[in-house]
């Protein structure tokens, strides 16, 4: 696949993104070879300013090989030229709350105005019903959607690391453009997407819903799903003699037989656990009995075993070796970017070699002047939006790292 053949090539993609659901969209649609202009307001994306005053791993990772103009969407000047903007574009996809939308003008009505043609997508708490216009994050859609309830730190429940649905939330919305732009014969409601940070969780979690509701049905009372590990004995993270976790896969009663085989358990052939039905049964005891017996061994030699057996597993790796693997290191997989100064090696979009751009992440309106003139603008013109802040164009200091400060 060349850089000319890749599916979007040709198309524009308007992002006005904060956080991370709509630039993970254009992220993807990025890597499939779309042109994305990302357009922030003055006091630029909240990412931007989250480490230390400077950008976040986040403009890193999902900004790279982007355009930036800087609008301020709340002066006429501003809204003349995202409007210009959109008329020629095919896509535009933000993530602002619904009363940011009808203020900067960028609604679905506003840039179909603009653009009969445009596919729309708002990336939104929740879509329609009596919450439609109610702000939600990444967490409360965790929380609202039963993912929070089952984990806990010490008790509490807690949200996890990463913010899946929020990423989940920018695939679907990747997806129902790909659908838009697939049918020709696509209607303008079929252009006007709005996905929802808590239908995505509702989604995401429709396997543990139908789950809880068949085992309720069936035995005639509330039973859920179990929990992060299945309830499945063996199917977890045991700690090795050096002090590694390794996180083994152990579905099957094929796989247990391995795991007691590889590690020399006493409960090899043993017949009480030899099906799973009796493991879940004797859990406790079977839990004890692999974290005993990977206890006894350093992670060199498990995984030797492990391997050797055939078996699925990975140590638990902490975030600074993840990129150490040589799996991770194989042609394709990670792409080289300078950053002010700065080397990063970021994990690329699955499924194809790296064709589209290699470009670092844009600084805050680092590409306003050409676009403005790539839209008509006179450079009299240019200058008085630039002079009366309806549009800003970079400047040398813009959200600047604080300086790291030696101790002692």
């Amino acid at each position: 696949m060349t850089e000319q053949s890749m599916p979007l090539t040709g198309k524009r993609v308007l992002e006005l993104g904060t956080m991370i659901a709509a630039p993970f969209a254009t992220h993807i649609l990025s890597q499939l070879g779309a042109e994305v202009i990302k357009i922030e307001p003055p006091a630029g994306d909240t990412t931007r300013s989250l480490v230390r005053g400077g950008p976040s791993g986040t403009i890193v990772a999902y900004s790279h090989s982007k355009q930036a103009i800087c609008l301020d969407l709340t002066t006429d000047g501003g809204k003349e030229v995202f409007r210009r903007l959109a008329a020629t574009a095919d896509v535009v996809i933000h993530n602002l709350a619904p009363s940011a939308a009808r203020k900067l003008s960028v609604t679905a009505d506003d840039c179909m105005a603009a653009n009969p043609d445009i596919v729309h997508v708002h990336i939104k708490g929740y879509t329609h019903g009596p919450q439609a216009d109610d702000l939600m994050t990444n967490p409360i859609a965790e929380a609202a959607t039963g993912a929070m309830d089952d984990h806990r730190v010490d008790g509490r429940p807690t949200r996890f690391g990463p913010s899946y649905h929020d990423q989940f939330a920018g695939t679907y919305a990747v997806i129902r453009v790909l659908a838009a732009m697939l049918d020709a014969n696509a209607s303008e409601a079929d252009r006007r997407i709005e996905i929802g940070l808590y239908e995505t969780g509702l989604h995401l979690a429709a396997r543990d819903l139908a789950g809880m509701q068949l085992k309720t049905q069936l035995l005639g009372r509330l039973e859920k799903e179990g929990g992060g590990e299945f309830s499945m004995p063996g199917y977890g993270s045991y700690l090795t003699s050096d002090g590694r976790w390794v996180y083994l896969l152990i579905l099957t009663d094929a796989h247990w037989a391995k795991l007691t085989r590889a590690l020399d358990m006493p409960e090899d052939g043993h017949p009480d656990y030899a099906r799973l039905r009796d493991r879940k049964k004797a859990r406790d005891t079977v839990e004890a009995a692999v974290r005993a017996a990977v206890g006894k061994f350093d992670f060199d030699e498990v995984e030797r075993r492990l391997r050797s057996a055939g078996l699925g597993f990975n140590e638990v790796m902490p975030l600074e070796r993840v990129l150490e693997k040589p799996q991770a290191r194989q042609p394709g997989k990670l792409r080289e970017l300078d950053f002010r100064g700065l080397h990063f090696e970021v994990p690329e979009f699955p499924g194809q070699m790296q064709v589209n751009p290699n470009l670092p992440p844009p600084e805050i309106g680092e590409h306003t002047r050409p676009l403005l003139e790539e839209l008509g603008y006179s450079a009299q013109d240019a200058e008085a939006l630039l002079s009366s802040g309806a549009a800003k164009a970079y400047q040398p200091g813009d959200f600047a790292w604080a300086p790291v400060r030696q101790k002692g």
